[in-house]
This record gives structure tokens, sequence and C-alpha cells, in this order.
């Protein structure tokens, strides 16, 4: 899959201010400091376009990055961060939500947790809540490279276990490793092949 153009096109906070638009729609969800600007970086193939943070909560909007002028990425607040008040966390919460409930063209949802740790009450709540509403949605553990390889069947098991799940793709933004299996799942939603791109 070949990205020849990717623009924040819109910022928002409420329904009023999505892009009205009918293309798919790829939601990125997962806790704060998963890695979601670094995973979004290296689908698209540019370094700094989505802005990493060492702070974590940094993200309170919606972000909608319109990729080949065909689908959307869209980077939400991360959730979990114990440093962001509990005002600013439900706020963020409501309009995760609000997008999830509303948006028609919402068409597959990628969980991001990290590969490092066992999946966190929080990720469980948001995988079930996914599961609630019946949307398409990929778990992707992150900073797959930071798991030495004696530890990684051990930690698969963990993470299939607490989150009741079959599979997963492993993911590392250094290595790109998952980036092809994102790309394939991308392609099928927009009801293409691989040959066709």
């Amino acid at each position: 899959m070949k990205i020849d153009s990717v623009e924040l096109q819109k910022i928002a906070v409420r329904q009023s201010q999505y892009p009205e638009t009918n293309k798919p729609e790829f939601l990125l969800v997962g806790r704060s400091n998963v890695g979601k600007s670094s995973f979004i970086n290296a689908l698209i193939g540019r370094k700094n376009y989505a802005r990493t943070s060492s702070k974590p909560g940094k993200t309170q909007t919606l972000n909608f990055y319109l990729i080949n002028n065909e689908f959307y990425l869209i980077d939400v607040p991360g959730y979990g961060y114990a440093n962001v008040s509990k005002e600013v966390n439900k706020k963020m919460g409501l309009m995760i939500e609000e997008y999830i409930k509303s948006r028609g063209n919402l068409s597959h949802v990628f969980l991001l947790i990290d590969y490092r740790h066992k999946p966190t009450e929080d990720d469980v709540l948001m995988y079930n809540y996914l599961q609630y509403y019946n949307l398409n949605t990929t778990v992707i553990a992150t900073k797959y490279d930071k798991v030495g390889a004696s530890s990684r069947v051990s930690q698969d098991k963990l993470v299939k276990e607490t989150l009741k799940i079959d599979d997963f793709i492993h993911f590392s933004s250094t290595t790109k490793k998952g980036k092809e299996d994102i790309y394939k799942i991308i392609l099928k939603t927009l009801g293409k092949s691989d040959k066709e791109e």
C-alpha cells in the first residue's frame, strides 16, 4: 500500500466539527503513552507528522487525518492517564463516546495496547465497549521490539487471556513489524486487494 498524501484535515471536539464526508474512517484508541503518534507516523511513512510527546495525555481532541484522499485515520485522546484531572478525563471519554455512537462511516477500530505489560483494566473496558457496539476491532500490541524473544510466548498468552481474544497484531514503530498486516486490513475494508496498490 502506497501512501501518497496525508493531511490533518480536521481537529474536532464535538460532532458538529467532524468532516462532512462518507469516506471510511479508522479509529485509533489506546491508553496514554501507548505510542499512537508513532503508530500513525509509521503507517503513513512520515517521521514526525503526528507529534509524539514525552508528556502523556497531550492529545485532547479528535484528529482527522485524511490519507490518499480516500480514508481517514482518527486519533483520539488516550485514556488512563492519572495526571489528567477527572473532569478532563470524563470530557475526553464523552468526546470519544459521541464519535463512536454517531459516526456511521466508522469502518474499523485499532485498539492499541502496550505489549510490554499485561493489558490494563482500561484496555479491557475499552475492548468490551467496542464489542458492545459490534465494531470491527483489531488489537495492536505496540512496542513489540522492546520485549525479548524468550518472553514473547508468555506475553502472547497473557494478552489473549486478559482480553479474551484469539489473535492480535504485533507492532513495532521502530522495525515496522505489523505494518503490512495493518495495510491489509485497511485495503480489505476499502474493498481493494494488495495487487491494486
